[in-house]
């Protein structure tokens, strides 16, 4: 099996490699063969049993996509994008990298020709849905996004769809939540107050919480994230029927309720390393995201995700600070 990672620098392609590595396989079916491409060099992943190539390039460059999909890879794991602070703040390269790039993806593919027919994991977002909301959002409620992100997101859906419907590509889009708690360092998302404040104060330093306590969303963790798009992957695109994008089990809390899994897990001393500093445009760009989820579809399919905070954040300790607080 050929494996094609876009985005594979980032945080989570840079986990599923390595998840990768350490299997060894997606199901029974080994991997022979992985390629990682980004817009700066990818981590080889340590371990692999199989050949492992990285790639300097972007997908919204046309042509780009052609070069990466001529090997015909068997999975395209389609992570590349800009995230939703980013491309709030930036119009034209939000649309160009999150929208052209799987437009550009999707050509390539179809280029092949042959019966060419991979899958394609699409790595899209809960912000597909905007306000108002019902108490529990299931996959039948219709895509309203209230921001850029969420729009260019849904409309890479509609295209995932479509080529789907075609016979072009065997495409499976995953909504994901946000994922908490993120390692490394603040990006550009909007939502990345919500790994900070728990992230930081873990590593003695301070955290800015831009948004009232009462706030409540939808995590899960890299692990669980990582866990989903292998299992998008090796899923039996036939029990999608038509609709080949499903939103992902998460975990839904408040800020206050993160907050006391941080005092359970590491004490008062962490809590007190967070500051509330009120930012509008991220109470804003928030304020329109869904809350809850019913994901009875993902759940059946074998989808998962944590069922407390605590769980959340003791994955972060155990997974990136050697499962001892310092």
């Amino acid at each position: 099996m050929r494996i094609l990672i876009t985005g594979g620098a980032g945080m989570l392609g840079r986990k599923l490699a390595e998840r990768l590595a350490r299997d060894g396989a997606i199901g029974v079916t080994p991997v022979a063969e992985l390629t990682l491409a980004d817009v700066v060099e990818p981590t080889v992943p340590a371990g692999a049993a199989f050949d492992v190539a990285t790639r300097v390039a972007d997908v919204s460059v046309p042509g780009v996509a052609d070069d990466l999909v001529a090997g015909r890879p068997d999975i395209v794991f389609h992570l590349a994008a800009i995230p939703s602070g980013g491309a709030e703040a930036d119009f034209d390269g939000g649309y160009r990298v999150n929208l052209d790039g799987v437009r550009l993806l999707l050509e390539a593919i179809r280029a092949q020709g042959y019966g060419y027919v991979p899958r394609v994991v699409f790595s899209s977002t809960i912000a597909v849905f905007g306000a108002p909301f019902p108490d529990a959002i299931d996959d039948t409620f219709h895509l309203t996004p209230l921001t850029c992100y969420g729009s260019q997101k849904a409309m890479g859906e509609l295209l995932l769809n479509d080529y789907t419907r075609r016979g072009l590509v065997d495409g499976v889009g995953i909504r994901l939540p946000t994922v908490c708690v993120r390692p490394g360092t603040p990006n550009a998302a909007a939502s990345g107050f919500f790994s900070n404040i728990i992230r930081e104060p873990l590593n003695g330093l301070e955290a800015v919480l831009p948004v009232a306590d009462d706030v409540r969303h939808a995590h899960a963790s890299p692990r669980a994230t990582v866990d989903n798009l292998v299992h998008a992957a090796g899923i039996d695109g036939g029990l999608l029927g038509d609709r080949r994008c499903l939103t992902m089990p998460s975990l839904s809390v408040t800020v206050a309720e993160q907050i006391e899994a941080l005092r359970e897990v590491a004490g008062d001393a962490a809590v007190a390393r967070i500051r509330r500093e009120p930012d509008a445009t991220i109470e804003r760009i928030v304020s329109g995201w869904p809350r809850r989820f019913d994901t009875a579809r993902a759940d059946a399919l074998g989808f998962r995700a944590e069922t407390s905070f605590r769980e959340i954040i003791e994955v972060y300790v155990e997974d990136e600070i050697g499962g001892v607080l310092p």
